[in-house]
């Protein structure tokens, strides 16, 4: 299956320098671009885009505002996975985007391998964040001060063995570093994190991890390798 991207930048020659190696490959198709956040909205309520490659920071609405007019727009019922361009690791506009309905970031100096992967990972629904960024984007969202309560009464839904592994993504395991903590196989993991993300309403790991904390499941030092 094609994966159709929308490509969101100020810049132009950034768009279109995304675009060709996107463009070079087999399974990716790049639908369009966009320079600010409003024709974002506009160009993926047309387009609808698998995947919308979505600058932060953008004169007018920028990414953030955009992400969240895309995940709320009442005249379009498609949802595309957003992934986020940023040029720092870790900035507290990503928090505020993941809130929004981002589903990870990509940092602009990413390698074009990089950039394939990660448009790849977030297409498919799986995990976008490595591990070790993770837990580094654990740490700072511990003392973001927009933090907020999330449906803890949701966890009740939940198997005793499925709140384990979720406190175990929480802490920014992988699923080979959870199979190995439970001593069990890779593919039970990946199938209680499966039923963990449908139950919980959740996108992708990376909304578990701010759920996990939001909802109080787990604190500060719980869960860590």
């Amino acid at each position: 299956m094609t994966i159709r991207v929308l490509v969101v930048d100020d810049q132009q020659m950034f768009r279109v320098g995304l675009g060709a190696i996107l463009s070079a490959q087999p399974d990716i198709e790049v639908a369009g671009e966009a320079e600010d956040g409003a024709s974002a909205v506009s160009r993926t309520r047309s387009l609808r885009p698998d995947v919308v490659l979505m600058d932060v920071r953008m004169p007018g609405m920028n990414g953030i505002d955009a992400t969240a007019a895309i995940m709320n727009d009442q005249l379009s019922a498609h949802r595309p996975r957003i992934l986020m361009l940023t040029t720092f690791d870790i900035d507290d506009y990503v928090f505020s985007a993941l809130r929004a309905g981002a589903s990870g970031f990509l940092l602009k100096d990413a390698t074009p391998d990089e950039l394939i992967g990660a448009v790849r990972t977030v297409a498919a629904g799986d995990a976008l964040l490595a591990p070790s960024v993770t837990r580094t984007l654990i740490e700072e969202f511990i003392g973001a001060p927009e933090r907020r309560a999330a449906p803890s009464h949701l966890l009740s839904a939940l198997t005793d063995r499925e709140r384990e592994v979720f406190a175990l993504i929480a802490g920014g395991l992988s699923n080979a570093e959870i199979a190995a903590r439970l001593y069990v196989s890779e593919q039970t993991t990946k199938s209680h994190v499966s039923r963990i993300l449908s139950k919980l309403g959740l996108r992708d790991r990376v909304h578990a991890v701010v759920f996990a904390y939001d909802s109080g499941l787990v604190r500060p030092g719980d869960g860590r390798p």
